[in-house]
């Protein structure tokens, strides 16, 4: 392939875009490899697509050597089937809907689970024919509130999906295990410093889901890792260690207490210890329970049902992990408290939560015996000696309140957490039977008796994966492909109109024919210092330029990442680099 700039659609920009917040909106668009064409929506232009194309041959290598099988379901999809799994209405906003002619629902597909399990059901009947694999690499759509970042966060995708059946809960770990292997292989070949962990399975549903996060600082994934063992969560998935259980009776009775002007845990405290309340000066803000009171929406409810949720008081509610836990219901801050009386704003304590059938859920930390200052309900007062399971009784636990740095790891109980942010590029989930139960997918067994077959989904954002690489392979003059994915290996620049020029063409004529993918920087009405910026900017592993020293045999090997150049002599450069590049090949780098 040999591609030449003087006829090549691109068109490099000196200044930064407006509107690019991050590295690689910013460089992708400078380098000429997308350009927006409506919010959340981009163009590939010619080298974007050969880098989406790249990394697209990586994901569909992968998938088929661990034998999965390709196809290409639709991206308009009738609304039944998601009405019938219940995710048309879990989806809610997320997922654009439309009407066709005659009236009836559709929408552009967010993923397929629904439509692989038809098909299976469809095509399949008897044990024999498991277990079955199917993928495709498909474009995605979502209707983002906030599309934003370029195409790290669009309305339109391109997304690898992925989908098993197996016919117990051993072939579904198996397979779990098997895309497992593959993600990480195809994430160390597209050059992504990567970290696998525990994650939430939302909408989607299952018992287990890990994600695959690139590390950067503009990623919108937070997540957490130990100072001492592997465990690694996003900060939605982090379990918190809790205590043990006390006696309940083990206290002093409840004792209510005046203290006017303390709506914040911060004045509380500071005015607990002023009056030694319960005969303490001792007073943190962990020994107050803090009660939040929040809306909470399910799917289709004509109006959202009241939750409180009762933690620490040195703890901050964490609406992303309240969400991720009560998916796919949304949640807000309770704002109308006319409605509630019996809720009095700044004092709001669990003991009167149940008579008013208000359900209340409590943060792990407070557990069977654990004793609280809290709010008394009255304006103005708290009580002291608050105690779970003899003063209040909780419907549950949620993983509410604020992971931050420094927490013990809930694996080894001795490491630290610390934070980081990455960009979740892939994410696999163990759904078991949901898809194959809402559309009674049954297939004969071995015994002669009907098998349900359980699922497993493992998706790939690859338009996502083009920007998150761009995102950790850059530098202050621009991207810095790995080999892997780059849109050409060798960016040849003719530093002259003359004879180099025509020994540029006639060289990348050589190293296309000798099967490397070639850009030439042909165009003869700009400098070579913009030749040499733009060659930067673009970012391809390996530059020839071809200047003054033609005359004497030699040109001038420049490699991108190390910013070595080297002059080297005309004669064997195309076998140097072709060596180069299948070494890069077989390296998987």
């Amino acid at each position: 392939m040999l591609l030449r700039m003087s006829t090549l659609l691109l068109r490099t920009l000196r200044e930064d875009p407006a509107d690019a917040e991050v590295p690689s909106h910013r460089l992708l668009l400078r380098a000429g490899y997308i350009r927006r064409a409506a919010a959340g929506g981009y163009t590939w232009l010619p080298l974007g697509k050969l880098v989406l194309d790249r990394i697209t041959e990586v994901v569909r290598a992968e998938m088929a050597a661990i034998g999965d099988q390709e196809v290409h379901f639709p991206a308009l999809l009738p609304a039944e089937p998601y009405r019938t799994s219940g995710r048309w209405t879990e989806y809610g906003d997320d997922i654009f809907t439309l009407e066709d002619r005659k009236g009836a629902e559709h929408l552009l597909a967010p993923t397929h689970e629904e439509m692989a399990a038809l098909l299976v059901k469809d095509l399949f009947s008897s044990y024999r024919d498991f277990p079955v694999t199917l993928f495709q690499i498909q474009t995605k759509f979502r209707d983002e509130a906030r599309p934003r970042a370029g195409v790290l966060r669009g309305r339109e995708f391109l997304m690898k999906d992925a989908y098993s059946f197996d016919l117990d809960e051993a072939g579904l770990q198996a397979a779990y295990d098997r895309h497992r292997d593959a993600y990480q292989r195809i994430f160390t070949r597209l050059g992504l410093d990567f970290t696998v962990v525990h994650a939430m399975s939302g909408a989607m549903g299952g018992s287990a889901s890990e994600e695959f996060l690139a590390a950067t600082p503009v990623g919108e994934d937070t997540y957490v890792g130990c100072t001492t063992c592997d465990y690694a969560a996003n900060t939605e998935a982090v379990v918190t260690r809790a205590p043990a259980a006390g006696d309940p009776h083990a206290h002093p009775a409840t004792e209510v207490h005046d203290t006017p002007e303390t709506p914040t845990i911060a004045s509380l405290v500071e005015l607990a210890n002023a009056r030694a309340l319960a005969g303490r000066t001792d007073w943190t803000a962990a020994d107050t329970l803090k009660n939040v009171v929040l809306a909470v929406r399910r799917p289709g409810a004509e109006r959202a049902e009241l939750l409180v949720i009762g933690l620490p008081g040195d703890r901050e509610v964490d609406l992303k992990r309240v969400e991720a836990a009560l998916a796919p219901a949304t949640v807000a801050v309770f704002d109308d408290w006319s409605a509630h009386p019996e809720l009095v704003r700044g004092y709001i304590g669990p003991q009167i939560l149940a008579k008013h059938g208000v359900r209340y859920l409590v943060d792990p930390r407070v557990v069977t015996g654990t004793t609280w200052l809290t709010g008394a309900n009255e304006p103005g007062r708290h009580a002291t000696d608050v105690v779970c399971g003899r003063d209040f009784t909780p419907d549950g636990t949620i993983e509410a309140a604020d992971v931050r740095p420094g927490d013990l790891c809930p694996a080894c109980g001795d490491g630290e957490l610390t934070m980081r942010r990455g960009i979740e590029v892939g994410h696999i989930f163990q759904l078991g039977r949901r898809y194959t139960d809402a559309f009674a997918v049954d297939v004969l067994g071995r015994e002669g008796k009907p098998v349900r077959p359980t699922m497993g989904c493992y998706g790939i954002g690859v338009s996502r994966a083009v920007a998150s690489v761009a995102e950790q392979h850059h530098d202050d003059r621009g991207l810095v492909w790995p080999a892997e994915v780059a849109p050409c290996d060798v960016h040849l620049v003719a530093a002259g109109k003359g004879p180099q020029l025509d020994a540029a063409l006639e060289l990348g004529g050589r190293l296309s024919a000798a099967g490397l993918r070639v850009l030439v920087d042909d165009r003869t009405h700009v400098s070579a210092g913009v030749k040499f910026t733009d060659a930067e900017l673009i970012g391809i592993p390996r530059a020839v330029v071809v200047g003054r020293r033609l005359t004497e045999g030699y040109v001038e090997l420049r490699d991108r990442a190390s910013g070595e150049r080297i002059e080297l002599p005309v004669d064997g450069l195309v076998e140097r680099l072709l060596d180069e590049a299948g070494g890069a090949r077989r390296d998987g780098v």
